[in-house]
């Protein structure tokens, strides 16, 4: 059986299955995350110009946008995917390397507003697509995150697998939307690795391209069923040999949707157990940005790979800039959207505090990744003492979850300075009862 059959079984099990309230919950949660990232998301590049370019596509179709335009289900999951992903807030599934909510919930609520559907209906598609598509990214592992942006490429599957259960495809059907999806997974990770505006796009482009996936599905068009698993699949094109033996070994018992990482830092994730570390060490000790001689952080390599400017100059550099978010929160306590304003860019002191900074890989948490996402990080004082601090996991990470609270901070923080107080608190109490909601109108806002 390939594993597209393999997700097709899975797919028609879970029709049939009752979700458990924790699951139902931890989809909420990732529903609420979503929207969190999408507000900001909404006004960084390339939202703006995307939006522009697409206006004669607005104002048809029976999906919404954030501030209820209406759109096409391929539109709109364009629009929202990318801005979900824009300003570097949204969730990830470590062992997958991958954001999976930023194309798989746009993608779930255009279909499923498109199609009149019940908020419960909504959310079993956001599982369906979580399941599915982070498994694919565990198989693919590190050798496919080397050259290749898994947001982009695994994120296809994700949206595919949401929009295809929310169409009731199964069997069969469902496995020809993730065959045709194979054949539009891309996204590069160079087009990070140098100040870009590109990077959102494949978020929405892999929502686009996952609802466009399962439409044809539904239409009769069929893919190579072995194109995960084949000769020259995905799996062989991208990664190296990967097993997909035991892909759906844990479907359906183990729920991958109650084991995301909610990021508690606006930036890069990978740069996030240093800025901890940092801050935890400046907590203990009482340390001010004055008293700071030197920061060695030691962490993996891919944080150092991905988070590489040791001098940026742009809102874009600096959110993939290890030393300028460890410099921010030691200077001013924090690493929010105000961290990338041109007057924090400029700030003299955070300037001063990145040329104390140094980093490396350490092999030892370097082995432990994608798993862990540790740093240890060591500060000298002017005075001479040394004070060091292991953070193994993340704040936000599954071993150190948002609460609820948390979380609910977290959206609102984001949202209000868009759609207001008001309006953040009313689409906060819909989301937390989706799963009681006949439709999907009130999450326009």
């Amino acid at each position: 059986m390939h594993a597209t059959e393999v997700f097709a079984r899975y797919a028609t099990e879970f029709h049939q299955a009752r979700l458990d309230d924790e699951v139902l919950h931890h989809a909420k949660r990732a529903v609420i995350d979503w929207y969190a990232a999408l507000f900001p998301g909404l006004a960084v590049a390339p939202m703006p110009q995307l939006r522009a370019l697409l206006a004669d596509d607005l104002d048809r179709g029976r999906a919404r946008l954030p501030d209820g335009r209406c759109a096409t289900p391929r539109v709109a999951a364009l629009l929202n995917g990318t801005a979900a992903h824009a300003a570097e807030v949204d969730d990830s599934f470590r062992d997958a390397m991958y954001h999976p909510g930023a194309a798989t919930v746009a993608a779930a609520l255009a279909i499923a507003q498109d199609g009149n559907a019940a908020g419960l209906d909504f959310l079993r598609g956001v599982v369906l697509g979580y399941e599915v598509s982070t498994r694919i990214g565990v198989v693919m592992g590190r050798p496919h995150y080397r050259h290749w942006h898994n947001t982009g490429t695994v994120g296809t599957f994700g949206a595919a697998s949401a929009a295809a259960g929310l169409l009731g495809l199964q069997g069969a059907p469902f496995a020809h939307a993730l065959a045709t999806a194979a054949t539009f997974a891309a996204g590069l990770q160079q087009a990070f690795r140098m100040d870009s505006m590109s990077k959102p796009l494949h978020a929405g482009r892999a929502a686009e391209g996952g609802v466009l996936a399962a439409q044809l599905a539904a239409q009769g068009v069929t893919g190579s069923l072995d194109v995960l698993d084949g000769e020259a699949g995905f799996g062989r094109a991208m990664s190296d040999g990967p097993d997909w033996s035991k892909v759906g070994e844990t479907l359906g018992r183990d729920f991958h949707v109650t084991r995301l990482t909610f990021k508690n830092h606006v930036g890069c994730g990978h740069t996030f157990a240093a800025i901890d570390g940092a801050l935890e060490l400046a907590r203990r000790y009482g340390l001010r940005a004055s008293d700071i001689r030197h920061v060695h952080v030691a962490t993996y390599g891919p944080a150092l790979d991905i988070a590489c400017y040791e001098d940026p100059r742009t809102e874009n550099e600096a959110r993939f800039s290890l030393r300028f978010v460890v410099a921010t929160a030691l200077v001013h306590g924090s690493v929010r959207l105000a961290a990338y304003t041109p007057e924090r860019l400029a700030d003299a002191e955070t300037r001063a505090m990145m040329a104390r900074i140094t980093a490396v890989v350490d092999p030892e948490l370097d082995a432990a990744f994608p798993g862990r996402r540790s740093a240890r990080v060591e500060i000298e004082t002017v005075d001479g003492q040394r004070h060091a601090w292991l953070q193994p996991d993340r704040k936000g990470d599954p071993e150190l979850p948002l609460s609820d609270a948390e979380l609910e901070d977290k959206f609102l923080e984001l949202a209000m300075p868009v759609i207001g107080a008001e309006r953040a608190q009313g689409l906060l109490q819909r989301l937390w009862g989706l799963d009681r909601a006949a439709d999907l109108q009130g999450l326009a806002v």
